[in-house]
């Protein structure tokens, strides 16, 4: 069974001067602004790879927390940042790098397990594997 999602998003005007919005299925986001001036220049609004950031940063959370909970862990807490990078490549622009950051407080269990399971988490949730580029992860641990 196959699930799908959906997103939508508009564009008015052209290049450099167009404005579009961007909107998700479910309501989380409605016609939020975004454009060369959010994507390029600081301006309000969001941005395709602070998306995918957002997307990857979230769907490897949930992956490794089941993972932990698979390898019978059931206390603890993840917090990951992802950091997208957009960089200009043979005459365009290419995601080059999603690198994740997972901080993990995980009751009963040590440094080096845990790092096992997030880099199991890392090439196998759903986000890593769609993405082409380099992923890399660090992890902080608290014990």
């Amino acid at each position: 069974m196959a699930i799908t999602n959906n997103g939508s998003a508009t564009y008015e005007g052209l290049g450099k001067d167009g404005k579009g919005h961007v909107s998700t299925g479910s309501g989380a986001l409605s016609a939020q602004p975004y454009g060369f001036n959010t994507r390029f220049e600081d301006a309000p609004g969001t941005n395709p790879e602070e998306l995918i950031a957002a997307a990857h940063a979230s769907c490897f959370t949930m992956a490794l927390s089941f993972k932990l909970a698979e390898a019978g862990y059931s206390d603890g807490n993840l917090t990951t940042d992802a950091k997208v990078s957009l960089e200009k490549q043979d005459g365009g622009f290419t995601v080059t790098k999603s690198a994740l950051h997972c901080k993990g407080k995980i009751g009963g269990i040590d440094k080096a397990k845990f790092e096992e399971i997030a880099a199991d988490a890392k090439e196998n949730c759903p986000i890593s594997r769609l993405l082409d580029c380099e992923i890399t992860l660090e992890t902080t641990f608290e014990g």
